[in-house]
């Protein structure tokens, strides 16, 4: 027997020992993550009970008269345990589609977790939305090395390797992301856009989450060539942010940065993902970024976006 709870802050313990256990969810799902921004968001999250014991959860935002899962998060959809199966899943979306209903929601936005995130298999959520008549909207290509199977740089990207590491770069992790940032600022403006986090946020996160927030970065001397934060899920890896300066990208700092997570610090995991590189919801390919990724031996993921009319 399932029960539907609406999410309050009393039963963060709840939600996080769920996440904890799921078989699709990471520390993005946690509310130590989803509640630093929480004031430019109407949470209307959802907790799924199964005979009184909490079983999965859904992010979710409030924007007008739409439920997105949620507006804060990449992905995000229902993070289940192992105790929710495709009969359960099935019950829990009737009575998801019900509550939303009964609060005047016209559509929920279902952004779903990529499988590379997955611990186990986890696409009940899939199966349910298709047979609720949800449809396929948005479909973003990302960019992921699977490390364990045969992967492998181009010949250039090698080369460009070997000569940042005569060029002498060194590499180093866990430091103060203010240097960081500040080049990340940079790079992105010239494309007139900003980063997603600003400092103050990612020195909240990295404290929230020491071990899982990484920033990675090579230097010439004392000059900051390039940097990748990662967000370190266990079996997949995500670099969240990537950015060189003019200097880096002469010597071949980032293909050297990657190099040393792919090949040295990572490389016992399951995956690397470099993140999209689409644009307009989807509509456009970023050839160049694209490249870029798939000369370290990265091949497509996608993530998808559905609408489902209540």
């Amino acid at each position: 027997m399932l029960a539907l709870k609406p999410y309050a802050a009393e039963q963060a313990g709840r939600w996080d020992a769920v996440v904890e256990h799921a078989r699709n969810g990471n520390f993005l799902h946690r509310r130590a993550y989803m509640d630093y921004h929480a004031e430019r968001f109407v949470d209307c999250s959802l907790l799924v009970e199964r005979r009184g014991e909490a079983a999965a959860v859904l992010p979710a935002s409030l924007h007008g008269d739409v439920v997105v899962s949620h507006g804060g998060l990449t992905y995000a959809g229902l993070i289940a345990t192992p105790a929710m199966r495709a009969a359960t899943t099935l019950d829990a979306f009737a009575q998801i589609g019900e509550h939303y209903r009964g609060r005047g929601i016209r559509k929920l936005v279902y952004k779903a977790v990529p499988h590379v995130f997955h611990a186990t298999p986890a696409e009940e959520d899939l199966y349910a939305l298709h047979r609720l008549g949800a449809q396929l909207k948005r479909r973003d290509l990302s960019s992921v090395i699977a490390l364990q199977e045969a992967h492998e740089f181009t010949a250039e990207r090698r080369r460009a390797v070997n000569k940042a590491r005569k060029a002498g770069l060194r590499v180093q992790s866990g430091g103060d992301p203010a240097a960081f940032h500040e080049l990340l600022t940079e790079v992105l403006r010239r494309h007139a856009a900003t980063p997603v986090h600003s400092l103050a946020e990612l020195r909240l996160l990295q404290g929230r989450f020491p071990g899982q927030i990484v920033l990675h970065e090579a230097y010439l001397g004392e000059a900051l060539l390039a940097g990748v934060m990662i967000y370190d899920f266990g079996r997949t890896v995500h670099a969240q942010y990537l950015a060189a300066s003019d200097e880096g990208r002469r010597l071949n700092a980032l293909s050297l940065l990657l190099a040393e997570l792919i090949e040295n610090v990572y490389a016992d995991r399951r995956h690397v993902s470099l993140g999209i590189s689409t644009e307009r919801e989807g509509q456009l390919l970023n050839d160049g970024l694209v490249a870029q990724k798939e000369y370290f031996g990265a091949r497509a993921v996608v993530h998808d976006f559905y609408e489902w009319t209540l």
